[in-house]
């Protein structure tokens, strides 16, 4: 198991961009895909983007795909998530989760270490 921060998170305007970063400690030795999700004020938590302990695959939900970017450093332990021309629907607590597996899966139950979150607000 590994223990995650999240970081980058803050308000910004409609259009704008933020670069989240997690960083990982602890039990870092292992394989482990990684993943970002956010939950907004009464909705459930859902998966945005994923990738893969290679990196060679990601996964991005519809509403995010072709602005939102997942990448890693796995010598660094490091996952970022470029996220550009922000909508006020992103507004969200962005948490990071890491997955046991070298591959990613779209489920929320398999990733089994999370991160506290990052709040992302996005005004109009």
């Amino acid at each position: 198991q590994v223990q995650l921060v999240e970081s980058g998170g803050g308000l910004v305007q409609a259009g704008g961009s933020l670069r989240l970063s997690c960083a990982a400690s602890g039990r870092t030795f292992g394989v482990y895909a990684m993943a970002w999700f956010r939950q907004a004020p009464g909705k459930e938590r859902e998966l945005v983007a994923a990738i893969s302990w290679s990196g060679g695959s990601t996964y991005y939900v519809d509403s995010v795909k072709g602005r939102f970017t997942i990448s890693r450093d796995n010598a660094k332990n490091t996952v970022p998530l470029q996220i550009n021309s922000l909508k006020p629907e992103d507004t969200a607590v962005y948490y990071c989760a890491a997955s046991s597996s070298s591959h990613y899966s779209i489920r929320r139950s398999d990733y089994d270490a999370w991160g506290q979150g990052t709040q992302v607000t996005v005004s109009s």
